[in-house]
């Protein structure tokens, strides 16, 4: 890997606005180490190099504008965030050749703080999956190990930057797509507060859950992503009017973690945790209070309803969001349909994939007639019940703490074959998505059977994004880091 390849995001960052590093020779050392990897890691699905180039020579031409956070840094896109004259294909073949003409909010903020985009990374399809083998392009593989799965649906995302294909990627976290795949790649991910960031130009999976969110190397990179990134907007209902603290400089000066109290939720650190696993994150936990917090118990009693709810809710929104995509409007449409039922039928059954079909039947099925209450409405009153253990628990403390994942990584193809099993490697995440609050995962070191990164993450009240991204750069600091992927 370049020595350019090696720097965190702030510190290509700094080295562009100082003139040491020409922003072409930024985006020449990541295209480069696309080069180098992506054969084995496989998290690309669109490069956008003649334009990267373009833009980093236009660049140069005008010098540094240190007025702009992100001037000439390479980024890598999930491919569910539309970027103009790019394709935006969900990693779905019903999307495969869909070139949108705009760019999402998020992206057209990215453009104007200077960054520069390099293309678009592989994910599960339409964001349905916990390891990115679900993409109906290619299976993203582990930096750590090539045999193993990156995580998902942000897999390309988290891959690419662990293994220094780019200093920072956009990812979407709808039940874990983040937090989940950073923690398996040994990246640092945030999922923002519901409303923080607008979802304009996101293609939907579950409206009332989605978030998009940056993955990067250490909770200053996030922190200066997602300072870039929030904000109002207009154009999407649910953006929230709030004023956007400056994440990174609130962070800067953080040493210590006085003052501090960590809850540390029963139901997180009980049965079915591997033990290597609840050793690094209990590991991380002293290392915390050495720092000066204060730990205490708290309970998220609803916790084991967060599976079935999610499942409900998140494929009720996908029946509905992806009604859309009938061979008419967008996308792949089958040229041989000899009627407009036979229209439909023939091209969502050739561009969908397995799972995607199979969240759209079961979302259908819940909010069917007869059996809406059943599911849909008892599963909305369940989410409420979990939103509100967050808010007592927040009452005794100001971060919770947990692992992001009962396991590390697991092998490509051990669970593609389980979809109930794979459901329920999202545990630790989902709750956080149906309550609407952030959180984040970071890395706190090697499985000792595994030798995979292991991932523990901190949840914050409704837009204190700040305390657990000071919490990270506090903790990250203290712990020994993470060495260079041994996949690669």
């Amino acid at each position: 890997m370049s020595e350019i390849c090696r720097l965190s995001l702030t510190g290509v960052r700094d080295k562009l606005a100082a003139g040491e590093i020409k922003a072409e020779e930024a985006v020449a050392a990541c295209l480069g180490r696309i080069e180098a990897t992506e054969p084995r890691i496989k998290a690309v699905l669109t490069l956008t190099a003649e334009a990267a180039q373009e833009q980093a020579k236009t660049m140069d031409a005008a010098g540094p504008d240190t007025g702009k956070r992100l001037w000439g840094v390479p980024v890598l896109i999930k491919d569910a965030i539309c970027v103009a004259d790019a394709p935006t294909t969900c990693a779905s073949k019903i999307l495969e050749n869909f070139v949108p003409f705009y760019d999402a909010a998020c992206i057209a903020k990215l453009r104007d703080a200077g960054a520069i985009i390099l293309g678009k990374a592989n994910m599960d399809e339409f964001a349905m999956g916990s390891s990115t083998e679900n993409s109906a392009f290619k299976v993203t593989a582990n930096p750590w190990d090539t045999s193993r799965v990156p995580g998902g649906s942000s897999g390309g995302s988290a891959a690419a930057v662990a293994s220094g294909q780019c200093f920072a990627a956009l990812g979407t976290d709808t039940g874990g797509s983040i937090r989940q795949p950073a923690a398996f790649c040994g990246t640092l991910g945030i999922k923002p507060t519901y409303g923080r960031v607008s979802r304009y130009g996101l293609v939907a999976y579950g409206s009332s859950l989605d978030q998009i969110g940056p993955l990067a190397r250490n909770a200053a990179d996030a922190a200066a992503m997602l300072t870039v990134i929030s904000g109002h907007d207009p154009r999407d209902s649910t953006s929230a009017p709030r004023e956007v603290p400056d994440f990174e400089a609130a962070i800067a000066d953080a040493k210590d973690l006085s003052g501090l109290t960590i809850g540390l939720p029963d139901e997180y650190w009980g049965d079915g945790v591997d033990e290597e696993v609840r050793a690094a994150c209990q590991s991380a936990v002293d290392t915390a209070q050495k720092l000066g917090a204060n730990v205490v118990p708290v309970s998220l009693p609803h916790t084991p309803y967060a599976v079935a709810t999610y499942y409900i809710v998140a494929m009720a929104e996908a029946s509905s969001n992806l009604a859309r995509f009938d061979g008419v409007r967008y996308g792949y449409r089958a040229p041989d349909a000899k009627s407009l039922e036979e229209l439909y039928e023939l091209s969502r059954s050739r561009g969908f994939g397995h799972e995607v079909k199979r969240r759209i039947v079961i979302g259908t099925y819940v909010l069917s007639a007869g059996y809406y209450d059943a599911y849909y409405r008892k599963a909305a009153q369940v989410r409420r019940l979990i939103r509100q253990d967050f808010l007592d628990a927040f009452s005794k403390c100001d971060v919770i703490c947990g692992p992001t994942s009962p396991f590390a990584a697991f092998p490509i193809g051990q669970m593609s074959g389980d979809p109930l099993k794979m459901y329920l490697s999202d545990i630790f995440t989902i709750s956080l998505n149906l309550a609407g609050l952030p959180g984040l995962s970071m890395p706190v070191g090697l499985g000792k059977d595994s030798n995979m990164p292991i991932g523990m993450q901190l949840f914050g009240p409704a837009f204190d994004e700040t305390t657990i991204l000071r919490t990270a750069k506090v903790l990250g600091d203290a712990l020994p880091g993470l060495p260079e992927p041994a996949g690669l």
